[in-house]
């Protein structure tokens, strides 16, 4: 892999069992295309999941999963290094460093703590939760990451990373990249079925407002034709007065790499339930060899496993390098190897 590609760091949590279509088009379908460019690292971040509680059995066969959907997605490991969090020590190592670095009302300011937060109740509000956000710039600061593709949602952690890199290289000396976001493209924010001003999310949207890639192809297509849309029969893109018809849109235009305006084009003077077909079955026929690449990778755990392995031996290279210059610049006493 050339050495002089800037690096980019992404990681999706293993809590939602099947990809979405949010997930796939709001990123993965970008971290693709990144592979190709960028010297790229993708992780499953099992370790964020825990600041919620967990059943292990569960939580262990959707990393799993969701590791054999990277792949099943077009993730390559001879194009880009993919691993599973835990499987990297040295990012929570590094986190403590961070933690120290983070001041007390800098960390109350995160706004996704604080809408957990005020959602669960101090008592279900746990130490993790709130200091996950230093866990998130470690996993991007251990790998010395150029960019970071995220969600504006995600803005303000890539904004923490940023003020923490340039605080520890001014007290310490030269240690870290300063990363800078990588904004994935606004048409591939895709919205909550039966909610369309709702982002599409596991933990904010009802089933029916999700297409589920492993969905059997009839549940997905009876989604999408029960999908919201509005008064009026137009079909036009019009995010604040046709938020329905828009989102379903998006999701054409996206999953046929085609443009807004030429779906607009394509179904001039038709009505909802034209385009509502057609997109069950692009739907369907794009996820059918999704399912079909994911099962083949979970009916085969040795070779998974492999992968996932080797993706940590080369994680844990770049982490290990990192992680001992900066317990040096620190003054940690070295310990013998």
């Amino acid at each position: 892999m050339a050495n002089d590609r800037p690096r980019v760091l992404s990681g999706i949590q293993p809590t939602s069992g099947s990809f979405h279509i949010g997930n796939y088009l709001g990123a993965v379908r970008q971290w693709v295309a990144l592979q190709e460019t960028h010297d790229a690292f993708y992780m499953v971040v099992d370790l964020h999941a825990l600041t919620l509680p967990q059943d292990p059995k569960e939580l262990r066969e959707n990393t799993r999963l969701a590791a054999a959907q990277l792949l099943a997605a077009g993730l390559d490991p001879e194009h880009c290094t993919i691993f599973v969090q835990s499987h990297v020590p040295e990012h929570t190592q590094l986190t403590w460093l961070m933690e120290c670095l983070t001041g007390f009302g800098e960390a109350s300011r995160m706004t996704q703590f604080k809408d957990k937060a005020a959602r669960q109740g101090n008592e279900h509000t746990s130490v993790g939760l709130f200091t996950y956000p230093m866990l998130m710039v470690s996993d991007i600061l251990i790998y010395q990451a150029d960019q970071v593709p995220v969600g504006e949602d995600q803005r303000q952690h890539i904004e923490l990373a940023r003020n923490l890199a340039e605080r520890f290289n001014g007290r310490y000396g030269k240690t870290f990249t300063v990363p800078e976001p990588y904004i994935l493209r606004e048409t591939a924010k895709i919205f909550d079925l039966q909610e369309p001003t709702v982002k599409m999310s596991k933990s904010a949207s009802s089933p029916k407002g999700i297409i589920d890639l492993l969905d059997d192809p009839k549940a997905s297509a009876k989604k999408i034709k029960s999908a919201v849309t509005d008064t009026g029969s137009e079909i036009r893109f019009d995010r604040e007065n046709k938020p329905g018809v828009s989102n379903l849109l998006t999701i054409h235009a996206t999953l046929t790499d085609s443009t807004i305006a030429e779906v607009e084009q394509k179904y001039a003077g038709k009505g909802y339930g034209a385009l509502k077909t057609d997109l069950a079955e692009i739907v369907s026929e794009w996820a059918a060899p999704f399912r079909d690449r994911t099962r083949e990778f979970l009916d085969d755990p040795e070779t998974l496993d492999s992968i996932l392995a080797k993706g940590a031996e080369k994680a844990r290279a770049v982490a290990t390098e990192t992680l001992t210059q900066a317990y040096d610049k620190v003054g940690l006493l070295p310990g013998k190897h």
